[in-house]
């Protein structure tokens, strides 16, 4: 009897879990739409309807006539998503920043601060910051910390979903083995799901960008470092110990420089942000940032162009494999990086052309990511609203999906 008892909580938290969905996917919506959207029956949808509305969660609202409504000779009830209803927090790690975000359940941003930080060098120091910069935008948008629902949280490493730790030292060290979720749980004061930047860089674009309605995507985040977010079959990717994706640490150059991982000749080493700076550095002297980078390049310095592309070009070679085996329809070109635009997107595509099977280059599109460097925090919010289910404070997830990216909704700033 329990085992039956738990099936049937489970498939209704999973109904809910569909009419949340299309009800942030279309904004409002009648039962008779919602019953066609989530293929449940009017029955099932009128009781998931009503615990909705019991939670605080949706609300009616009347609508305009439509079709059926003229028809029927009255308006048809409109259902939403109450934005009072609760906030979610997002938190995106780079590895020399730290971004949060607080939003409505209609995904509407209500404020959002960022702060540069060596995040590698102390995993304690960064996770205080963090938490005070979450209570610093809470108190900007005027939410109580008890009107949380929960909070997603990007980190540029692997994160093992079997335990929820930071895996593989060399690429972060000083977080190796820490249960960050529960580490910022401790600080925080509500529930914390983790995942890597570039997953939810994946995440954020899906649901909100660039990606919206492809199943088969690979995600790059070109930044510091450069990561891989797999979207395949409409599933986020992450492996059997979370280490898919981190194509930054495949080898480009046997005699490259050594990498920070330990490996000589990483991807990395050729295309990430520091090794376009240290090779713009020589001409130009002094140090130059990532920013120095994106600025010179966009401003036309024809050396900054040409290495932004070169580096597309290494991006692209790796990438070709990566191409071959998983067939996506988009690579979505993402990170700090990306705003450079054509030209990182011209290297990549020009190795794609040359390197990857051309059935699978005629196959797949590269697009620059529309969210920019938000695409992660975007991705942190909708880990806890669409990859986990909406939570009230204090209790489970309203539906069990945690691998599959549901369906887009808007992002309002």
């Amino acid at each position: 009897m329990g085992g039956s008892g738990g099936a049937l909580r489970s498939l209704r938290e999973l109904n809910r879990g569909l009419v949340v969905d299309a009800l942030r996917r279309n904004g409002a919506a009648s039962r008779a739409e919602l019953a066609r959207a989530t293929g449940l029956s009017r029955a099932t949808i009128s009781t998931l309807t009503a615990e909705l509305m019991k939670d605080g969660l949706v609300v009616e609202r009347e609508g305009d006539r439509d079709a059926e409504s003229h028809r029927a000779g009255r308006p048809p009830v409109l259902l939403a998503l109450d934005p009072r209803a609760g906030t979610v927090l997002g938190i995106d790690f780079g590895h020399s920043h730290v971004r949060v975000a607080v939003a409505d359940l209609s995904s509407r941003v209500l404020a959002e601060h960022r702060d540069e930080l060596d995040v590698d060098r102390s995993a304690a120091a960064a996770l205080d910051r963090a938490a005070e910069m979450a209570t610093a935008v809470l108190e900007e948008a005027g939410v109580p910390a008890d009107g949380v629902f929960g909070c997603g949280v990007g980190i540029p490493g692997p994160i093992d979903q079997r335990t929820g730790t930071v895996g593989s030292g060399p690429i972060l060290p000083g977080w190796t083995g820490l249960p960050a979720a529960k580490e910022l749980a401790d600080r925080l004061g509500f529930e914390v799901d983790v995942d890597n930047d570039a997953t939810l860089g994946a995440l954020g674009e899906s649901a909100h960008g660039a990606a919206r309605g492809v199943e088969d995507v690979i995600y790059l985040k070109l930044a510091t470092g450069i990561g891989a977010g797999l979207l395949l079959g409409g599933r986020l990717h992450r492996g059997a110990t979370g280490i898919a994706g981190e194509i930054g640490h495949i080898l480009y150059d046997p005699q490259g420089k050594l990498c920070r991982c330990g490996s000589r000749g990483c991807l990395e080493t050729a295309a990430g942000a520091p090794a376009i700076a240290a090779l713009l550095a020589e001409a130009y002297g002094g140090e130059l940032t990532t920013t120095d980078v994106v600025r010179l390049a966009t401003e036309g310095d024809v050396g900054a162009e040409r290495l932004v592309r070169d580096a597309g070009r290494a991006v692209g070679r790796v990438l070709a494999d990566i191409v071959n085996v998983l067939n996506p329809e988009l690579v979505v070109l993402g990170g700090e990086l990306a705003a450079v635009g054509e030209p990182l997107r011209e290297g990549v595509v020009e190795s794609l052309r040359r390197y990857a099977l051309p059935a699978a280059t005629a196959a797949v599109r590269v697009e620059l990511g529309v969210l920019g460097d938000r695409a992660e925090v975007l991705g942190a919010l909708a880990l806890v609203t669409h990859g986990h289910g909406v939570r009230r404070p204090g209790t489970s997830a309203l539906h069990a999906a945690p691998a599959q990216v549901l369906s887009p909704s808007p992002i309002i700033r």
